[in-house]
């Protein structure tokens, strides 16, 4: 099998568990914003870890499993939050004494947020499908409107050092894809609330693209070409959804701005 149809492949079973899980809500969304914070950890220790560096033993490991429990759970998202910053600094405080770097309480910050603000946003009721549905959208259409007009249009770079791949121009697509494709979303889930969404949206697809810059500097800062090996023709998870968590981020943060911590997406989508 072709390295392009194992993409192919990977990309219809991806998209069609996602989108399944989305659907359903509640506890089987929550275990699937776990597994994604589960191998967002592993894949971060295992680009992170020095062989002959000091090491933590099973501390992070621990302290990671605490939190997806948590998140099953469905610890209120305040306590969730709280439980977040505690276990990332008794990893930071832990290193500091073990003379380690700081990547392992980093690694598990960026874990935990990713699946927490997908579990959050969306939670158990419509107005979380469809923002949820809404940061698909603009993140999907941002990578592919990016990938396209990159290629079609190129000029200069967008950060060099750092993804050599990366156009202004792709950049500048992707966003005018992520608004459209945000905007078309909301009109078919009968938004009214357009203008706000439509900003909303072009700063997800900025942040999306900043993530995926981020995850491409902490590779190229361990020197690693895909964060692990876990999808077949795709390399690993976060690989995949490194814009996906950070736009997530993004939007539950603007979600609790306009109606709190614990129903983010009723500010989005009100009923």
């Amino acid at each position: 099998m072709s390295n392009l149809q194992q993409r192919v492949i990977s990309a219809i079973v991806m998209a069609a568990v996602t989108l399944t899980l989305t659907w359903l809500g509640a506890l089987p969304f929550r275990l699937f914003c776990a597994a994604i914070a589960a191998a967002i950890f592993y894949e971060w220790t295992r680009m992170c870890r020095s062989a002959a560096g000091a090491t933590l033993g099973f501390l992070p490991e621990a302290l990671i499993a605490t939190f997806i429990v948590a998140l099953i759970a469905g610890l209120p998202a305040l306590w969730l939050l709280l439980l977040v910053a505690g276990l990332a600094a008794i990893v930071a405080v832990a290193a500091r004494l073990k003379g380690a770097a700081q990547w392992e309480a980093s690694g598990l910050a960026y874990a935990a947020l990713s699946g927490f603000s997908l579990a959050h946003l969306r939670d158990d009721n419509h107005a979380g499908l469809i923002a949820i549905l809404f940061l698909f959208a603009v993140v999907w259409a941002t990578d592919i409107g990016a990938y396209f007009v990159g290629r079609a249009v190129g000029g200069p770079k967008l950060a060099p050092s750092i993804s050599p791949g990366k156009t202004q121009s792709g950049a500048l697509g992707g966003a005018v894809g992520g608004v459209v494709a945000g905007l078309a979303l909301a009109i078919v889930a009968g938004a009214g609330n357009l203008a706000m969404l439509g900003l909303a949206a072009l700063a997800l697809s900025i942040v999306s693209q900043i993530g995926d810059l981020f995850e491409s500097w902490v590779k190229r800062r361990h020197g690693c070409k895909d964060s692990s090996n876990l999808i077949p023709g795709h390399g690993g998870l976060m690989d995949r959804v490194d814009g996906l968590v950070a736009a997530a981020f993004a939007l539950y943060v603007i979600g609790w701005i306009a109606a709190g911590a614990d129903q983010p997406a009723m500010g989005l989508f009100p009923n």
